[in-house]
């Protein structure tokens, strides 16, 4: 045990969380030095919670096997490129992007003709609650014997997983708006599809957003787990099963990471949109 590692980085985390008390506390004025705070604070709790993990690693020789410290999955990240480059892109650039686009546009058409068919309403809709409670680990192997074992098994059942988010979202969203706005809409005579495309639908953009967000973090560990039962010699849930098999943690690690930050910025990438197309909501406005 090695007690200079583990004193140092509490000594370190300390001062961080000092350092974030400081800065949340801080009235700037300026909308440039709000934003500064808000992206420096989460900023400055990560690193002081990776110098944390990586005192405490070293200070208690903890087993590689069971956690590598932070700086041995780094090394093993940056020499892994290639590998981890073809495991993002069978992944994410294939499966991940393929079935968010299938299953949320699918959701979305749907949701629409829900809301002009009060037979769908009520029979499709309870279904697709039943659909949305299905273990993923039940319907990867399906997919697989359907689809066979490239990644179009992996983005049906993105598909699958990213469908019924949207579709209950969005046919929530269509019921949003009011009904003074609605008769105002008739004393217009607008049609059917002038009211959705005027009224209901930007009433429904929070709700639709809403389940992008969702999405965007379902699909990808939908095509991970999905990896696991059957995939070429490639994929982020392929590297994950095999190297755990092999006691490569350190390489389980790097592809948990780069999942991590690929699924951030996917959220990331929908929120911004977000902003960007409903900058009228209440919710937007007072961010």
């Amino acid at each position: 045990m090695n007690q200079s590692y583990i004193i140092g980085a509490i000594v370190f985390w300390l001062g961080a969380w000092a350092a974030n008390e400081w800065l949340v506390r801080r009235q700037t004025g300026t909308r440039f030095g709000s934003r500064a705070i808000s992206l420096a604070v989460p900023l400055l709790f990560g690193i002081s919670l990776l110098v944390l993990w990586e005192g405490l690693v070293r200070g208690l020789d903890v087993p590689k096997v069971l956690l590598p410290a932070p700086s041995a999955i780094w090394d093993r990240l940056t020499s892994s490129l290639p590998t981890l480059w073809a495991d993002f892109r069978q992944t994410f650039l294939k499966a991940v992007l393929a079935g968010y686009v299938i299953g949320c546009g699918l959701g979305f058409v749907v949701a629409i003709a829900i809301d002009r068919s009060s037979f769908l309403k009520r029979g499709l809709l309870p279904l697709g609650n039943f659909v949305s409670a299905l273990p993923i680990i039940g319907v990867a192997p399906i997919m697989v014997m359907w689809f066979g074992f490239d990644w179009q098994s992996k983005a049906a059942v993105v598909i699958i997983m990213t469908f019924f988010p949207m579709l209950v979202n969005t046919a929530s969203g269509l019921a949003a708006s009011g009904h003074m706005e609605r008769d105002l809409m008739r004393t217009y005579a607008s049609s059917y599809w002038q009211t959705l495309a005027l009224l209901r639908l930007p009433a429904a953009a929070p709700f639709i957003f809403n389940a992008l967000k969702i999405n965007s973090t379902l699909a990808l560990i939908g095509a991970i787990v999905a990896e696991f039962f059957g995939t070429p010699i490639v994929g982020m849930g392929f590297r994950i099963s095999t190297e755990v098999g092999r006691m490569n943690v350190d390489m389980v690690w790097a592809e948990i990471a780069i999942a991590a930050l690929a699924g951030s910025a996917f959220y990331g990438a929908v929120a911004l949109a977000e902003r960007a197309t409903t900058f009228w909501h209440p919710s937007v406005r007072g961010g």
